[in-house]
Order: C-alpha cells, then sequence, then structure tokens
C-alpha cells in the first residue's frame, strides 16, 4: 500500500507549497515575456495548455521529474497567455480594476482554502456534481459564441462559474487534506489549485462587466 505523504514524517505541505510558488515563479516569467510573444501565436499556446493538462492527467502516476518539468512548462506556457487576457482587460477596465479583482480572487481563495484545511471538512463528495457542471458550463459558453446572452442571463452564467470554482476549491483543498497525498501527486495539485484561482479570477471580471 503506498504511504501517503500528508502521513508520512515531517511537514508534506512545505513540499506542496514550494512547488506551487515556484510554480507561480515560472507563470510569472511567462507573464513577463508574454508581452514579446505575437497575437498570432496565443491560440496555439493555448492549445497546447489544453494538452498538457490531458497529459499531465496520465503521467501523474509515473515518474516524479516528468510530472514536476510539465507542471513547470505548463504554469510559464500559461504566463505568457495570462498577459494577452490581462492586457485586454487592464485595456477595458483599467490596472485599478485588474488589481482590485487580484485582490478579492486572493482574499476569498484564501480563506475558502484555510476554512477546508483547518475544518477538515470532506467536500470529495462534490466530484461528479462539479465535474458535470464544468461541462454544462463549457457548453453553455460555447452556446453563448453563436447566440449572445442577455446581461441578466451572463450574470446568472457568471455566478453559476463562481459557485462551481469555490466548489473546485473546496474539493482540491479538502482532497489533499482530509485524503493525503503523495509527493507523484503534488505536480497535479499545484495546477489543480493554480487553475481554481485563474478561474475565479477571471470570472469576477465577466461579473464585473455586465
Amino acid at each position: 500500500m503506498t504511504t501517503l505523504t500528508s502521513r508520512a514524517t515531517g511537514n508534506p505541505y512545505t513540499k506542496l507549497f514550494a512547488a506551487f510558488f515556484s510554480g507561480l515563479l515560472a507563470t510569472t516569467a511567462g507573464l513577463y515575456l508574454g508581452q514579446y510573444v505575437p497575437p498570432a501565436y496565443m491560440i496555439p499556446l493555448v492549445i497546447v495548455e489544453i494538452a498538457m493538462i490531458i497529459a499531465m492527467i496520465f503521467v501523474r502516476k509515473r515518474k516524479r521529474s516528468v510530472g514536476y518539468l510539465m507542471m513547470y512548462g505548463f504554469m510559464f506556457i500559461s504566463g505568457l497567455t495570462l498577459f494577452a487576457v490581462i492586457y485586454n482587460y487592464i485595456s477595458l477596465l483599467g490596472a485599478n480594476v485588474v488589481f482590485e479583482a487580484f485582490g478579492v480572487t486572493t482574499v476569498s481563495f484564501g480563506a475558502i482554502a484555510i476554512y477546508t484545511m483547518v475544518s477538515k471538512r470532506d467536500f470529495t463528495f462534490l466530484g461528479s456534481f462539479l465535474f458535470i457542471s464544468l461541462i454544462a458550463l463549457l457548453v453553455i459558453g460555447l452556446f453563448n459564441l453563436i447566440f449572445p446572452f442577455s446581461q441578466t442571463s451572463m450574470l446568472i452564467y457568471s455566478a453559476f462559474g463562481i459557485l462551481i470554482f469555490i466548489g473546485y476549491t473546496l474539493f482540491d483543498f479538502s482532497r489533499l487534506t482530509v485524503h493525503g497525498f503523495t509527493d507523484r501527486d503534488i505536480p497535479m495539485i499545484v495546477v489543480s489549485i493554480y487553475l481554481d484561482f485563474v478561474n475565479l479570477f477571471f470570472i469576477y471580471f465577466a461579473v464585473h462587466r455586465h
């Protein structure tokens, strides 16, 4: 039976948070270099991001070094694509709104994470519901590209998205706190937590614009 890191000797969260913050450094580097990437390359880079997430799911149980390499690569490429999106929001809404969104998301995300880890409540039962809801969110979003929603419908859609990613934040932190994790799980946990934060960050803009 595999020994879970969270029940092993020492503090397992040191490795997890070290990986998370070093991953954020890779994202920051990508965000800085994103200003030099031609706009025509952004869609191919987004496709690469999606492909890397799928690939990580298949390799997460393999060699730890492979997982970390893909984690850093994904977060760097994510930084490249984030630059174009954030620059667009700054142009439309102003830098103050972007900083406000970052602050609100950070506080909200941190509060949810702390609550989950301190309370040790098990929210992993939400997994199937969240997955189905996420698929529905994506399908509705694609439908919106063809038949644009009204302002009220977009507010409801954005609120639905916020609830989903709050749920995923509860799910991810509950999974690692209650059920534990191994070293090989860390890269995928880092990516999952990162995506929870980023998605909450951008849904904030959707609410603000409507």
